[in-house]
């Protein structure tokens, strides 16, 4: 980093370890001095976590998918696979069901997401209606994965009750042809963050790094475009190479690279939440990666590794746990000011 401003979405792309070090230790004290010396680590239910310190709920915030397994994009780096993991409901009626046994059960919320349509966008409008009993009837925190959105969908979805809605946005209109295969371009991402901001939803965009076949490839400038639209929260996740899909033998990027676009973020929105998300490569990998996201004073880690956690514990930091989905940093954060006030 040389003579680039602050600011500058290309600032960190090529920084060398000693340049790496020294944005770590900056955006730390950045998010240390807007959100204070603190730490969350959230563990949703749609993935068994267990730690010394915490275990995730069966029950306590899991994805709902209103398409089941379908999917017409079949993304090369997915195929629809992500899916299967979720919890199927196809129809207004099956999804007021499923969400209804959720709370008997002890639900706190969910995601409510699924497969796209072949222009990019989820099919949500036959479902707003039943997600609205949902809200007005049980009371669950319901959060949305939209894929490209209007604002006439946006706007109905906030008068649903919907309490936030989760993005991916992609920086590059070469990856959004050759990995999502789909006919569209940023801009019509940044049309969708705009839809989404008109119509008064909480905007949780995720940034997917080395989505591009594990290259960072657009990532710094989608993050300049997400800063324009007021986010909650942003959320950085990784490519994670799944097995049985056209990319499952990709190399993902390095931990470095995804500490890169974290700072970056930080540097960008200062006082907007910074959060390394679900989506990364486990093992080794995800061990540096964590490690890499605290010294960089993220506000929260979803499913964080135990050396995560014993790093922020050496580190001084108030560490707090929870069962809700990652993307509710903004509202906890916000609920704790109010508290303190």
């Amino acid at each position: 980093m040389t003579t680039q401003k602050i600011g500058d979405h290309n600032d960190l792309a090529h920084a060398n370890d000693e340049e790496l070090k020294k944005s770590l230790s900056t955006a730390r004290s950045i998010g240390w001095k807007n959100f204070g010396k603190k730490i969350r680590f959230y563990a949703p239910s749609f993935t068994h976590y267990k730690t010394s310190h915490f275990h995730s709920a069966p029950d306590a915030f899991p994805t709902v998918s209103i398409t089941g397994s379908s999917c017409a994009l079949k993304c090369k780096h997915c195929g629809g696979k992500v899916l299967n993991t979720m919890i199927p409901a196809p129809t207004p009626e099956e999804l007021i069901n499923v969400c209804v046994s959720l709370k008997e059960k002890g639900a706190l919320g969910c995601l409510i997401s699924g497969g796209c349509l072949p222009d990019g966008s989820i099919p949500f409008d036959k479902f707003i209606d039943a997600i609205a009993k949902i809200k007005q009837d049980t009371g669950l925190t319901v959060v949305v994965h939209t894929g490209v959105i209007d604002l006439s969908t946006a706007t109905r979805l906030r008068k649903a009750g919907v309490d936030a809605a989760l993005i991916d946005v992609i920086g590059s209109d070469e990856t959004i042809h050759e990995i999502y295969q789909l006919n569209v371009k940023v801009d019509d991402y940044r049309s969708s963050l705009e839809a989404l901001s008109k119509a008064g939803i909480p905007i949780v965009p995720h940034v997917l790094v080395g989505l591009h076949y594990g290259k960072i490839k657009g990532e710094f400038q989608v993050l300049k475009i997400i800063s324009e639209c007021a986010p909650s929260a942003v959320i950085i996740i990784a490519l994670m190479p799944i097995h049985g899909t056209p990319m499952e033998n990709v190399n993902p990027p390095a931990p470095e690279d995804i500490a890169k676009v974290l700072v970056t973020a930080r540097l960008m929105m200062p006082k907007i939440p910074v959060v390394l998300g679900c989506m990364r490569p486990k093992g080794e990998h995800r061990i540096r990666t964590d490690t890499l996201a605290v010294e960089a004073g993220v506000n929260a880690i979803a499913f964080p590794t135990e050396e995560a956690i014993h790093l922020a514990e050496s580190m001084g930091l108030e560490i707090t746990f929870s069962s809700l989905c990652c993307s509710q940093v903004f509202d906890d954060i916000k609920r704790e000011v109010s508290t303190e006030v």
